[in-house]
């Protein structure tokens, strides 16, 4: 228990991390979460005084993606020092405690309330659940049992979110998200395959800097990660509003970097932060990396995204399928009307200044 009572200064120092590297994860924080810069000083106020609020991590029909990116989460260092902060009692994946012993300290945290659900994993529920169990307990009695008396529900992941993977067509064990089930407390939907394990924190930091969730959309998506368009914020953007397309994989177009929407990228239907905060360290995303966006953010993704490589037959509500082939040549034609526009302008402006001793006539015999 002595643990659990240290404040931030205290894990940070044990950490060899410097309060000018805790201030900068802090206006980190804020940045993601797309707070004010005033509002550094009360993220780190209130990560400093926290006391650990305890969290129980599920996993059910998953490949533990998220838990691996969550495990491979550097940037910064100190969001490891945050999940610390985060008490997270039980992890079937990294829990060192296993069997009676994992099962007790489960049990003690739901039994004492107010805590934190983290789900990793869709849920079966044909059969009664049976196709997923664990100690016994189908996945639908232990999310029934977890999250009694919790606080909130995070649901990390697309399989978590919204079915993912296993809830693809046919979905042979009925499987759902964390949110077909749970309507009795707040729940928070962090979908990708895998999650960026940096809207975790964010959300972790949120929650401890307000004490409560952050705004989300109608999919319970947190608005700060997913409150815009990958499209809007994509690097190859200014290729797609000049016609230069990828035409297929390793010709000129894709070495230079230009637009993947006709290689099937869904980035102008998917709602992500994936161009800002990146991957790796903050290296890199798929786009990036010269393969498009399959859209994993999105419900159903597995069904409605398909085929990955090739352009869907419209994009709702953009309009974009319908211009995207005429856009190099609007282009082109925009380009010389504003080419002839200027020859024009600039005759007339010559016209309008010319000295007045000069006339048409005088122009013409000196011709």
């Amino acid at each position: 228990m002595e643990e659990f009572e240290k404040d931030m200064g205290s894990i940070l120092a044990q950490q060899g991390i410097s309060r000018r590297g805790f201030l900068k994860f802090c206006a980190f924080m804020a940045g993601t979460l797309a707070l004010p810069l005033d509002k550094v000083p009360r993220v780190a106020a209130a990560l400093e005084s926290v006391s650990r609020p305890p969290a129980i991590w599920l996993e059910f029909q998953d490949c533990a993606g998220c838990t691996e990116a969550l495990l491979r989460a550097s940037r910064p260092t100190v969001t490891e020092i945050v999940l610390d902060v985060l008490s997270v009692d039980y992890h079937e994946t990294i829990m060192a405690a296993a069997g009676k012993q994992a099962e007790e300290a489960k049990a003690s945290t739901i039994e004492a309330g107010g805590h934190l659900v983290i789900v990793e994993g869709s849920i079966p529920t044909k059969d009664n659940g049976l196709y997923c169990c664990i100690g016994g307990h189908t996945a639908m009695d232990i999310l029934e049992e977890a999250t009694r008396d919790a606080a909130a529900v995070i649901a990390v992941g697309n399989c978590a979110t919204f079915g993912g993977l296993p809830a693809a067509n046919p979905n042979p064990t009925n499987a759902v998200g964390v949110r077909d089930l749970v309507k009795h407390i707040p729940v928070v939907n962090l979908p990708g395959c895998p999650l960026n394990a940096v809207n975790l924190t964010a959300t972790v930091v949120h929650y401890l800097t307000f004490n409560s969730l952050p705004a989300r959309d109608h999919l319970a998506r947190p608005l700060f990660a997913y409150g815009k368009r990958i499209h809007d914020n994509c690097e190859r953007r200014s290729h797609f509003d000049a016609g230069q397309f990828v035409e297929e994989w390793g010709d000129e177009g894709h070495r230079l970097g230009w637009c993947l929407y006709k290689m099937g990228c869904k980035g102008p239907e998917t709602y992500h932060n994936c161009p800002t905060v990146r991957y790796n360290d903050g290296t890199s995303w798929p786009i990036m990396a010269g393969h498009g966006c399959i859209g994993c953010s999105e419900p159903g993704f597995w069904d409605t995204m398909t085929p990955f490589y090739q352009r869907l037959p419209e994009v709702p509500g953009f309009g974009v399928e319908a211009t995207v082939d005429k856009l190099g040549l609007g282009m082109v034609a925009l380009t010389a009307a504003g080419v002839a526009a200027h020859a024009i302008g600039s005759a007339v402006r010559k016209k309008m200044t010319a000295p007045a001793s000069e006339s048409p006539e005088q122009g013409d015999k000196d011709d």
